[in-house]
């Protein structure tokens, strides 16, 4: 049976689902990030307090995996500081002491140690996009296989699909950071996928972006992420304005444009809240939009399925997303979805039956839809109870499970 060691600077949902699958398994040897915290802990006390350690509370895990778990905190915390106090040099894009990158290549070269140091222990790594190189490279020499996981689609399908936007919408080009990254960041990915003996991705979506692969992969794996737990039986009301909402980066890789496009044509009859950070500070357009909707630049988790509880739609217009657990969120609240076919939409949602597929990059595509919610409100709530029902039948520890089994599949 394969003994893995895990690693992901921030231990997101599906990182924790996936530590907790591979663990019940007993296929997981160590668990390394950044941040750690576990119930109980001083610094889960800590975080359970309103102020500057309120957010780490995003860092806690399962009290089962502590013993397991490695914390390298020290890049992370320098990011977290920089960001906070505004000294953006630091964290400037490739660049700066405690960027992002920086924080993952830190963390990947500690498990690249970590294998040379005790290879018997392992025969197997899991790691993710832009945080497996070195640690891949170390794998290859020890015979230990590496798994390697890609939330987001491939980065050469992202350019071809957003050329066009950067032609359509030019004004929000400021937003496409993507086009930011380096020749050697880039090749840095093609690397990682090159040594990959398995890829890991969470939509069918993602899955086909990696067509633009120049050479050849290993085999690829689809495994949807799950739902959070299920809410609070929703209350729905027949009323105007229909009450859309979006949460995500406010960025045109989200589809903003056709998004806000869509809310002007229709006027009064839609209220939008938008929930997102802005990516720059000098996109026009997007600054004039959020002064027309409600803007939330902030909320914690539990804030985002309390506000989606109150919402009679989410819209979701991404033009390229891995998967997007914006979906998975509202519908485990029981607010229905509208969301593009390059999401893990239609891995998940039967057209008219618990959400809506749209074809990507259309205003004409969202404002049918809503229209059509506008005129038969009732729709509403009875899509929104088969999301539920949805959300039920794959909770976080079933996408655990069936990642765990391809895991041991691939151990044979």
């Amino acid at each position: 049976m394969n003994k893995i060691i895990l690693s992901h600077p921030t231990g997101n949902a599906n990182v924790r689902a996936a530590a907790m699958g591979m663990k019940e398994a007993g296929l997981l040897k160590e668990f390394h990030t950044t941040i750690a915290i576990f119930p109980k802990d001083f610094l889960f006390k800590l975080s359970a307090l309103k102020g500057p350690f309120s957010e780490i509370s995003r860092r806690t895990f399962d009290a089962s995996l502590k013993d397991l778990t490695y914390s390298s905190p020290f890049w992370e915390i320098g990011r977290l500081i920089s960001a906070k106090v505004g000294i953006g040099s630091l964290i400037e894009h490739e660049k700066g002491k405690f960027c992002i990158d920086s924080v993952y290549h830190q963390l990947d070269k500690n498990v690249a140690k970590r294998l040379e140091r005790k290879n018997k222990h392992f025969n197997a790594i899991y790691a993710y996009e832009d945080g497996a190189l070195f640690s891949f490279k170390m794998a290859k020499q020890l015979g230990v296989s590496c798994f390697y996981d890609l939330p987001i689609g491939y980065w050469r399908a992202a350019r071809k699909l957003m050329e066009s936007e950067l032609e359509r919408w030019p004004e929000w080009s400021g937003t496409l950071t993507g086009f930011k990254d380096s020749s050697d960041k880039l090749s840095k990915k093609d690397e990682e996928l090159r040594l990959a003996d398995k890829i890991f991705v969470a939509s069918t979506f993602t899955a086909k972006t990696l067509q633009e692969y120049p050479g050849n992969l290993a085999q690829i794996e689809i495994i949807p992420y799950g739902f959070p737990p299920v809410g609070e039986t929703k209350k729905y009301n027949s009323h105007k304005p229909l009450k859309v909402l979006f949460v995500g980066g406010l960025s045109q890789r989200k589809g903003l444009a056709y998004l806000f496009a869509a809310a002007d044509r229709l006027g009064n009859a839609v209220e939008l809240t938008v929930v997102g950070h802005k990516p720059v500070e000098d996109c026009l357009p997007l600054n004039a939009a959020l002064n027309k909707h409600q803007w939330i630049p902030s909320l914690s988790h539990e804030g985002i399925l309390k506000l989606m509880q109150v919402q009679d739609v989410l819209v979701f217009p991404s033009l390229f997303e891995g998967f997007g657990l914006v979906i998975t969120e509202a519908m485990s609240q029981g607010t229905p979805v509208i969301t593009t076919d390059r999401t893990a939409g239609p891995d998940l949602i039967e057209h008219g039956n618990n959400g809506w597929i749209i074809e990507a990059g259309s205003t004409d595509a969202i404002i049918e839809v809503l229209e059509e919610l506008l005129l038969n409100p009732r729709q509403i709530s009875q899509v929104g109870k088969s999301a539920m029902e949805t959300a039920k039948n794959r909770p976080w520890s079933v996408y655990g499970k069936d990642l765990a089994e391809k895991l041991i599949i691939g151990d044979n």
